[in-house]
């Protein structure tokens, strides 16, 4: 099935309903999907469950700061992203786009894809150290690697929710194979590990309120719009 009009895939959950409550304000709303979490899941949704062949998709939702330059809150918008020793760059038209319209309000990054959740501070550290990038998130390669293949020109905006000098909880035990958070693995971590949690829960409801901020913003400007 080939659609003309933008979309946006943005990850299954409150990062879907942050960017849905975003863009509903307006008739001309860009079509949004939630996509499973982790690069795994994600690849086999967007190559067995994903028949649509936009010219544009965005990828909206929340990722984690690897540099103490980017904090809570900050909207970033990825140049590329990097995965096991491959790189693929975003669409330097659209994404040039939504820089000029957003301008001082997000900053040009790179990213990083990992197979589970980067949740130690420690571990972010590592990261930084190792590899050319400033955030990680679990999804942006995989969709940049797949889409840009199928000829659709991809642009990465996402806000950081945790940064880079806390922990948040271990929740790699929460995420199942189809890419689902699992209530209770999640609880059980929450109330394990309950600073960490608080860092996550603070981080996270910020993250989503810029999150549905940044959205209404472009689509009341019709930035989601093809021209």
């Amino acid at each position: 099935m080939t659609n003309d009009q933008l979309i946006i895939l943005v990850p299954k959950g409150a990062e879907y309903n942050a960017v849905c409550r975003g863009v509903k304000t307006s008739p001309s709303a860009p079509l949004v999907f939630s996509i499973p979490v982790g690069v795994k899941a994600l690849t086999k949704y967007l190559k067995n469950d994903f028949s649509l062949l936009p010219s544009k998709v965005l990828i909206m939702g929340l990722c984690g700061s690897l540099s103490p330059k980017y904090r809570v809150g900050d909207v970033v918008l990825y140049e590329s992203c990097f995965y096991r020793g491959e790189v693929w760059e975003c669409d330097r038209i659209f994404t040039t786009k939504i820089h000029h319209h957003l301008k001082t309000k997000v900053a040009l990054v790179k990213g990083l894809t990992s197979d589970s959740v980067v949740f130690s501070a420690s571990e972010k550290r590592r990261l930084m150290e190792n590899f050319p990038a400033e955030v990680v998130d679990m999804e942006g390669f995989a969709a940049l690697n797949i889409l840009s293949q199928k000829g659709i020109s991809v642009a990465m905006l996402r806000v950081v929710s945790d940064d880079s000098q806390h922990n948040i909880p271990n929740l790699n035990s929460a995420i199942d194979d189809k890419g689902n958070l699992q209530t209770l693995p999640l609880a059980w971590e929450m109330i394990t590990q309950p600073i960490a949690a608080f860092n996550l829960v603070k981080g996270s409801l910020q993250g989503l309120k810029l999150l549905q901020q940044v959205a209404s913003e472009l689509n009341k400007c019709h930035l989601l719009s093809l021209e």
